[in-house]
C-alpha cells in the first residue's frame, strides 16, 4: 500500500531495525530575493523530498550530476545548513530541531571530509593544530594526551608524526586530504559525510584515498555517506547506491544490482558513460546520450523531474510525478515505465 508521501512522489523506503541515520522527507530550499525590498520571489529547490537510511557500518553512495543536490544533503544532515522541511534522525535524535549546546554535544559523532583539501585546511595553522583543533574544542584529554593522539592519527592516515609541525602548503593534494581525514576521525565519530573527497585529486591518488577510507572503516567501525560523481569509484566503496537528479532520488539499490541491472533511464545513461576496460566490449556497447542540460532547480519541470531529457518519456511523464516503488527486494525506483 502506498503512503501519502509515496503517492506524491517523495522518496520513502522502510528503514532497517536500528539505522544509524534516518532521513525522511528532507527538503532544502534556498530563497530567491528580488525587487526593491528584497522580498522572496522564488526558491531554489536544492533538495526536494528525499528519504533514505544508512545502517551502522554501511557506506551509502550518493551519485548524480553537478547541481543535483548531493552536497546539500550532506551539509543538511550535519546541520551545517538547516533543513526547510523534513527529518534527520541520528541515533534516534532529531537533528533538525537540535540547536546550541545540545547540537555541540552530538558534533563529535558526526564529521565531514570536504572536497577541496586545499581550501578546507587553514594555511596559517600547522598540521598538529589542524588535526588537534577538534580535540581542543571539545576538551578531549590533557595537552600531552592530545599530542599523543595527534601522532596516532597521523600514523593512521599514512603520514609521519614528524610532519606535525609543517604547514598545508608543504604537502601534495593527496597528503592534504589525509590531513583532512585525520581531523575528521580525531574525536572517534560514528558517521562521516565524504563530500566528493577524491574529486580534486589526481587519478593516481584517488584509489589510495578510497583504500584509506575503507581501511579506516574496517578498523574504526565507521559509517559513510560517500558523495561522488565518479561511478566507478562508488562501485568500489559503496554497499548501496542512491542516484540523484534535480533534488530527488531516482533510484536506490544494492551496489551490485544497480550496476548490473539499472532500472531508471537516468541511471542507465550515467552508467553508459563509464568506460569499460575491455576494448572489445567498449567498441560495441551502446551509449545513452542525454540531450540538453539539467533544468534549473529554481524552476523544475512538472511531472517527472527527468522528463525533459528522458529518452523514453511520454505524455504521462510531463503530467504525473512517478511513484517511488520497490521493484524487487531493496531496489527502489521513481519511474512510470521501469520494470
Amino acid at each position: 500500500m502506498l503512503t501519502d508521501s509515496t503517492k506524491s512522489g517523495a522518496n520513502s523506503t522502510p528503514a532497517a531495525a536500528d539505522p544509524l541515520v534516518q532521513v525522511t522527507g528532507l527538503k532544502k530550499h534556498f530563497p530567491i530575493l528580488g525587487g526593491l525590498f528584497r522580498r522572496q520571489v522564488g526558491a531554489v529547490k536544492a533538495v526536494d523530498g528525499v528519504s533514505f537510511h544508512i545502517e551502522r557500518g554501511e557506506t551509502l553512495g550518493l551519485v548524480g550530476e553537478s547541481g543535483s543536490g548531493k552536497s546539500t544533503i550532506g551539509r543538511v544532515m550535519l546541520q551545517l545548513d538547516h533543513a526547510t522541511e523534513g527529518s534527520v534522525l541520528f541515533e534516534g535524535t532529531e537533528l533538525t530541531d537540535t540547536r546550541g549546546e545540545a547540537l555541540r554535544q552530538i558534533r563529535p559523532k558526526m564529521q565531514m571530509v570536504f572536497q577541496d583539501p586545499h581550501a578546507s585546511l587553514n594555511p596559517r595553522m600547522t598540521v598538529a593544530s589542524i588535526v588537534g583543533e577538534p580535540l581542543r574544542e571539545h576538551r578531549a584529554g590533557s595537552r600531552e594526551e592530545r599530542k599523543t593522539r595527534i601522532d596516532e592519527l597521523l600514523d593512521l592516515v599514512g603520514l609521519e608524526p614528524g610532519h606535525a609541525n609543517r604547514y598545508p602548503h608543504e604537502f601534495s593534494g593527496g597528503q592534504r586530504q589525509r590531513i583532512g581525514i585525520a581531523r575528521a576521525i580525531a574525536l572517534s565519530p560514528d558517521f562521516i559525510v565524504c563530500d566528493e573527497p577524491i574529486a580534486a585529486l589526481d587519478v593516481s591518488i584517488q584509489s589510495q584515498i578510497v583504500n584509506l577510507l575503507e581501511k579506516l572503516q574496517d578498523t574504526l567501525g565507521l559509517t559513510y555517506l560517500f558523495i561522488s560523481h565518479d561511478l566507478s569509484m562508488v562501485r568500489h566503496i559503496a554497499d548501496r547506491v542512491a542516484v540523484m537528479y534535480l533534488g530527488r532520488i531516482m533510484e536506490l539499490s544494492d551496489v551490485d544490482e544497480l550496476y548490473t541491472d539499472p532500472k531508471h533511464p537516468y541511471t542507465k545513461a550515467l552508467l553508459s558513460a563509464v568506460p569499460v576496460p575491455d576494448p572489445k566490449i567498449e567498441a560495441v556497447r551502446q551509449r545513452v546520450i542525454l540531450e540538453g542540460d539539467i533544468p534549473s532547480p529554481a524552476n523544475p519541470p512538472p511531472g517527472c523531474p527527468f522528463n525533459t531529457r528522458c529518452p523514453v518519456a511520454q505524455e504521462r511523464c510531463e503530467l504525473e510525478v512517478p511513484a517511488w516503488r520497490e521493484l524487487s527486494h531493496g531496489h527502489w525506483v521513481a519511474c512510470h515505465f521501469a520494470e
